[in-house]
């Protein structure tokens, strides 16, 4: 049974820093790409970062670009999303999301087969 399960999320005011973590368990993570989204109240779910299998290559949502960054730790079956200079429009559920093709494809919300449960993140101003 695959699990991803995502830690990390809390109140913050703006100008801070968080660090997201998404432990997996239970698929090859080293096979997968892995990547970030976030789903405001009364918005869709978006985009925010994906990372490649091996950790070499990432992609980033126009909006957090620059403040954010996403790595992974594959052997600790582990991704993280550090977050900087955080700003209330931040503030959203942030899902952890694993894909058996690439980055890119994740980027596009495209060939996702796995999804964590979600952590909450508010950033106040």
């Amino acid at each position: 049974q695959v699990q991803l399960v995502e830690s990390g999320g809390r109140l913050v005011q703006a100008g801070g820093s968080m660090r997201l973590s998404c432990a997996a368990s239970g698929l090859a993570f080293s096979s997968h790409a892995m990547g970030w989204f976030r789903q405001a109240p009364g918005k869709e779910r978006e985009f925010v970062a994906a990372i490649s299998n091996t950790g070499t290559t990432t992609y980033y949502a126009d909006s957090v670009k620059d403040r954010f960054t996403i790595s992974r730790d594959n052997a600790k079956n582990t991704v993280y999303l550090q977050m900087n200079s955080l700003k209330p429009e931040d503030t959203a559920v942030y899902y952890c999301a694993a894909s058996p093709t690439t980055a890119r494809a994740m980027s596009l919300m495209r060939t996702i087969n796995f999804w964590g449960q979600g952590t909450q993140v508010t950033v106040s101003s």
